[in-house]
């Protein structure tokens, strides 16, 4: 079994990366020098890690030693400077935003034709093929809140032990003019510097509104330099991958234009039973569930419209009842010491039907029966359907 020793790093980098940003914006410069050895360092490991990336991280470990030290390589211009400053603050803050995923396919319940559409997809874009087979360059997960859009596209990059960039808006949208723009070319520059790359940016439609609305000057370059950057120009005859995953849950409201770069657009609807049942099972995963008439509590939450963070909550609320049930004195323990208090065990019992029945009357969802057919209609027309 092959273990993913990188992945805890990259988490340290961007744990690094950020409190190396803070430092210096807080004027704890000789702090921030200590920071950026640190980082030097973690792109040293990442170097003897990851072979197909060695030149590239090596280049970025001898950039943040020279940090470290406070000097330059060599002298340049001051506007030159600034710029590099510029460049290099950008870079800082969208690889901070650059993980691995630790999340498989496994780990997803139900949802058996949604992964299998993202796996036919990761899989052509590693084999080997014909020069007219193209990997999609950008697919589109729309669909309720709560559905598990952002747990597949971390499965997606899992499976190909990829660099992931888990964006979300705000990151990179910012107050000054111009700025996004250059966030979103930096961006793209470091997932194709650590490809193979995933860049999964959730809440798609709030970076791409419909332009035939009214729209600032600045939002309208947002969006072109995004549609630029979709395009992959630059990546037309290359074997790197850069693959584009966008999550939405107003499909209806992208622009048009935005649209046409995710020619793959994928529905992940509310579970059906079969998936309701395998989620369940996944969430009460440890205890006893042989008692529990999975069928019928499965077409309850069918029929109120559960998603998948739905039956999360639904299941937790289930498993608090047991524990309340089994440890009525919970609650005293407060007062022990971690110590003694880690060498105690939790009280449990089976699960049974009536300890989700508290789950109904606490759980609701926000869906309606039109929202979903409004869902529905939008992907039989532009869908995968």
């Amino acid at each position: 079994m092959k273990i993913d020793l990188s992945a805890p790093l990259y988490e340290t980098l961007k744990k690094a990366s950020s409190e190396y940003i803070s430092l210096k914006n807080s004027g704890e410069f000789e702090a921030a020098k200590q920071k950026a050895g640190d980082i030097a360092k973690i792109y040293r490991q990442l170097a003897e890690m990851n072979p197909a990336n060695r030149t590239e991280n090596l280049k970025r470990a001898a950039k943040w030693e020279s940090e470290a030290r406070g000097t330059l390589a060599k002298p340049k211009p001051q506007n030159s400077s600034e710029e590099e400053r510029e460049e290099d603050e950008l870079t800082e803050k969208v690889e901070a935003l650059l993980t691995k995923s630790t999340v498989k396919w496994s780990d997803i319940g139900g949802m058996e034709r949604v992964k299998q559409l993202l796996m036919e997809t990761v899989v052509i874009a590693g084999l080997k093929k014909p020069d007219s087979i193209k990997p999609w360059k950008g697919i589109l997960l729309f669909g309720p809140p709560g559905t598990g859009k952002t747990l597949l596209a971390a499965a997606s990059a899992g499976s190909l032990d990829a660099s992931f960039y888990d964006v979300k808006t705000e990151s990179i949208l910012s107050k000054y003019f111009g700025e996004s723009s250059k966030l979103i070319t930096a961006l793209y520059n470091s997932a194709r510097d650590h490809s193979p790359s995933i860049v999964f940016i959730d809440e798609f439609d709030s970076l791409s509104p419909s332009r035939d609305g009214e729209a600032s000057e600045a939002s309208r370059k947002v969006l072109s330099t995004l549609l630029t950057e979709l395009d992959g120009l630059g990546d037309k005859n290359s074997n790197r991958l850069l693959l584009t995953l966008a999550a939405t849950n107003t499909p209806w409201d992208l622009d048009t234009a935005v649209l046409s770069r995710f020619p793959r657009r994928i529905y992940v609807p509310l579970p059906d039973a079969e998936s309701t049942e395998a989620i369940i099972k996944l969430h009460t995963k440890g205890l006893d569930i042989t008692n529990v008439n999975l069928e019928n509590i499965s077409g309850k939450c069918v029929d109120m419209l559960y998603s998948g963070r739905d039956l999360s909550n639904f299941c937790q609320q289930a498993v608090w009842n047991m524990i309340h049930d089994s440890n009525p004195d919970l609650y005293k323990l407060a007062e022990m010491p971690f110590e003694k208090l880690s060498q105690k065990s939790l009280k449990t019992r089976p699960l049974y039907d009536d300890d989700f029945i508290e789950g109904w009357k606490r759980i609701k969802s926000p869906l309606t029966h039109d929202t979903i057919e409004r869902y529905e209609q939008w992907n039989s027309q532009c869908g995968e359907s």
